[in-house]
């Protein structure tokens, strides 16, 4: 089908009109280019699909990096760095004009300028199919193809510290020796810390006894690793059984010069250096004030910026386990909560500066309510979704005004964005 693409969507795909008035949303395409696309859904409303031949385009395309698999993982590879810059500036811009907040300033989209390499963690599927020659099975580390159910394999990513991309290879190596096929197996999550030391957990659809021996284990570049049962009645990587460990499973970072452990299927920040810049653009809103840090995860923002007295409150039982040691080794005044933040209400209180960190669905609604009726100084909200950001924000307006505004590109070359607001009670 043919297109003239209008502009770039909060989703990462860019956006066009068909004859008939439908929306086409498809991946692999810029604004002003005029294309050939493959729909991979089709709605009442609109299509989706992925652009397979562009038939005029401009200055902001390059070449991928990786041509065969960039839109399974980093689908934002075939335009100048300097283009996702702005993309990312006037997604944001327009996720605050879609609720209605105001904001006439520039908007800046930090970067620290490494557009790969920079990933500490990745996910990898398996593939196999049967080889017609020699009728032997095959195994592959794969991605999954954007848009399809198929599967395209690979040998590393470039967004992923090399590291992640060796131990993947050689785990793969290991397997193919084995008396397995990827029907087998689910994924293999490998996470390293900024020294390149990793750790590896190889999810399992069937129990196997003696997979991986401990010599073999001991044999692979990582400081430990883990072959976990994940039930089959979940599609994702869900840890049912730990069915043997390998080796130091713990990881250990620091951010802003304080040290965290965190657990490999934790969660934790994937660009750091990145990271860190947004904590000190944070902290010079936060002082020595009382802090309360919600949906806190390890504790990398309460505990590193969180002034002399805070309060951090996550869900996550195996986050809290981490934070918690992280506390008693930093020699922290700090309080961890094992509670959803929308049950941890009673801890949000006047006198105090709130931190809030949410998931893609932004802030929960009990605890908007709660901001808005004991109406804290201040409010730092850092979002991983300008669009849920924007929408709470506007619900915060009627008692707080904006103070900052900053973007970050934590995830270069993909369209994600990480959004920091700075909001202080109205006077």
């Amino acid at each position: 089908m043919y297109l003239k693409l209008e502009k770039i969507i909060n989703g990462g795909q860019a956006l066009g009109t068909l004859d008939d008035g439908r929306k086409a949303l498809v991946w692999n395409g810029l604004p002003g280019e005029e294309v050939e696309f493959e729909v991979t859904k089709k709605k009442s409303k609109f299509v989706e699909g992925i652009v397979t031949h562009v038939i005029g385009s401009g200055v902001e395309r390059i070449t991928p990096n990786e041509p065969d698999s960039y839109l399974s993982t980093s689908p934002w590879q075939m335009m100048t760095f300097e283009a996702e810059q702005h993309y990312k500036s006037q997604l944001i811009r327009e996720s605050l004009e879609l609720h209605h907040v105001d904001w006439t300033e520039l908007i800046d989209v930090y970067s620290d300028g490494v557009e790969y390499g920079y990933r500490n963690k990745l996910e990898f599927s398996w593939f196999g199919d049967t080889d017609a020659i020699s009728g032997v099975d095959t195994l592959d580390i794969a991605f999954f193809r954007r848009g399809s159910k198929g599967k395209i394999t690979v040998e590393g990513s470039e967004l992923a510290h090399p590291n992640i991309n060796t131990l993947a290879r050689e785990i793969r190596n290991l397997l193919r020796t084995k008396p397995i096929t990827a029907r087998n197996l689910k994924t293999l999550l490998i996470r390293c810390d900024q020294k390149g030391n990793c750790v590896w957990q190889l999810y399992i659809k069937d129990k196997i006894d003696q997979l991986i021996t401990d010599d073999e284990a001991t044999a692979f570049p990582a400081q430990g690793g883990e072959i976990i049962y994940s039930t089959h009645k979940s599609p994702a990587s869900v840890i049912t059984e730990r069915l043997a460990s390998f080796g130091d499973i713990v990881l250990t970072d620091t951010i802003l010069d304080t040290p965290f452990r965190y657990a490999t299927e934790g969660f934790f920040q994937v660009n750091i250096p990145v990271y860190e810049q947004a904590l000190r653009d944070m902290r010079q809103w936060i002082g020595h004030d009382t802090v309360l840090d919600l949906y806190s995860g390890v504790g990398t923002i309460g505990l590193t910026i969180g002034g002399d007295n805070v309060t951090l409150v996550e869900l996550n039982e195996h986050a809290v386990r981490e934070m918690r040691q992280n506390i008693t080794t930093l020699d922290k005044d700090a309080t961890a909560i094992l509670a959803a933040s929308e049950q941890a209400l009673d801890y949000i209180t006047p006198d105090k500066t709130i931190i809030v960190d949410p998931p893609r669905a932004g802030l929960h609604a009990d605890v908007v309510a709660k901001l808005l009726e004991t109406t804290p100084p201040r409010i730092i909200y850092l979002s991983c979704n300008p669009v849920t950001q924007a929408r709470d924000v506007a619900s915060l307006l009627e008692t707080y005004t904006i103070t900052h505004l900053k973007g970050y590109n934590f995830f270069p070359r993909t369209p994600h964005i990480e959004s920091l607001i700075v909001l202080d009670k109205i006077r």
